[in-house]
């Protein structure tokens, strides 16, 4: 059987991909190598499916570091609104969280991928699972025909390419997609992880000492070999056996990755502060006022609920005042040192859990051959790309699967017009 369009991968991109060619009356053959579609869906958000971020179109392209600025005119024609809209006609009620996160009002990711699931195959899109894809032919600049690798060829007129990068290799995505690419002339850039834990060699990580300590709404900065500020994220973090993970972790990842590479350095300076909202001499000021009110007590009693005890110990330590010493025996130069590390506790960070660990891969197809209104590809008529194959990366919050969605339904819309 003659398909109009095939779509290479059925995670977040490739089904989106396949409803919008399918209901544009095309025939869709979708392709997967696993045995079951949604696997990457299935597990986003916790289990409970981050659908996409209700944040202006704006400050979405802001959280889509890696290139967002490429989508304003995929936002123009698809957006997140629209990505609501089309998930409640589906009978998916959604519900706003906090920064603008969507979520199913019954926390379950498993209903997003079955109510997608339903749609595309009441649109009669032909799905293949276990079926991986060996090659693509071209042939005279433009796609010839699909070929599985047990042998099966698929003549095709469109082909989408929505595999995905390296990250989460056990969902499917192992990078597949790159040589298909390569092949019809396009160029993969670095490709690197991001959304991933840092690594650290400290001793106190090393002796585990703060291992599973959890801070809230702490600022993680990521400084360059001269001192300056590359990066700031807020909020939580935790450590971990090897390094430092939690959402304000992930999304400084990425720029640990390139500034260890940028500079060419084994180590690259981070710094956590427990006290983002207030200045070093207003803590300074109030630590002291608790002392003198309590002069007879132990600094570590007074400080007690100030910040997480584990901390407040380790810190007392890195200060070297002893955490039974009472608040009138302590000299303003420890208390000085003291409200300093509560500011800025520096951490030699090392690098990054594999791309095999990370949330999401950096790099792949480079944008600048992607026709931006479309999705397809400059170098070969016929051919498409969406989702995390391509050379866009956001942080977690709704905004990579939001890429996923809007690519993959510029491509299908548009494949399905050939």
């Amino acid at each position: 059987m003659k398909y109009d369009v095939v779509v290479i991968g059925g995670g977040p991109s490739g089904l989106m991909a396949s409803a919008a060619a399918a209901s544009k009356g095309r025939k869709v053959l979708l392709i997967d190598k696993g045995e079951k579609l949604g696997r990457k869906l299935a597990i986003s958000g916790g289990g409970r499916c981050n659908v996409t971020n209700r944040l202006p179109i704006d400050e979405i392209i802001k959280h889509i570091p890696g290139n967002g600025r490429f989508l304003y005119s995929a936002f123009s024609i698809f957006n997140n609104e629209n990505i609501i809209s089309f998930f409640e006609g589906l009978g998916i009620a959604l519900k706003e969280e906090d920064n603008g996160r969507m979520f199913p009002v019954s926390n379950k990711a498993g209903d997003v991928v079955a109510a997608l699931l339903q749609k595309i195959e009441s649109l009669g899109v032909k799905i293949w699972t276990n079926a991986p894809v060996e090659t693509i032919n071209y042939a005279d600049e433009e796609v010839k025909e699909v070929v599985l690798k047990n042998g099966t060829v698929i003549p095709a007129k469109a082909v989408i390419i929505a595999v995905g990068g390296k990250s989460v290799p056990h969902t499917g995505s192992t990078g597949d997609g790159y040589a298909w690419a390569k092949k019809a002339g396009h160029t993969i850039t670095e490709l690197y992880p991001t959304e991933v834990p840092i690594t650290s060699s400290e001793p106190f990580i090393k002796s585990k000492t703060l291992q599973g300590l959890s801070l809230r709404q702490a600022e993680l900065s990521v400084w360059n070999p001269k001192g300056k500020l590359i990066k700031a994220h807020k909020g939580d973090m935790i450590f971990t056996h090897f390094g430092i993970s939690g959402p304000a972790v992930l999304r400084s990842s990425q720029y640990v990755v390139k500034a260890l590479k940028k500079f060419n350095a084994k180590t690259i300076s981070m710094s956590i502060d427990a006290f983002p909202d207030q200045n070093e001499e207003e803590l300074f000021q109030q630590v002291n006022n608790l002392l003198k009110n309590d002069p007879k007590k132990a600094i570590k009693n007074v400080l007690k609920g100030f910040l997480a005890e584990r901390y407040l110990l380790f810190l007392l330590e890195e200060a070297e005042i002893p955490p039974e010493v009472t608040g009138e025996h302590v000299n303003k130069q420890s208390l000085r040192k003291l409200t300093s590390l509560f500011k800025r506790f520096p951490l030699e960070v090392n690098g990054t859990l594999s791309i095999e660990k990370a949330f999401v891969t950096g790099g792949g197809v480079s944008i600048k051959e992607i026709e931006p209104k479309s999705m397809a590809s400059k170098k070969m008529k016929g051919l498409y790309f969406c989702g995390e194959v391509l050379d866009l990366h956001g942080y977690t919050g709704g905004f990579n699967i939001t890429v996923a969605f809007v690519t993959g339904h510029l491509a299908g819309t548009n494949a399905a017009l050939l």
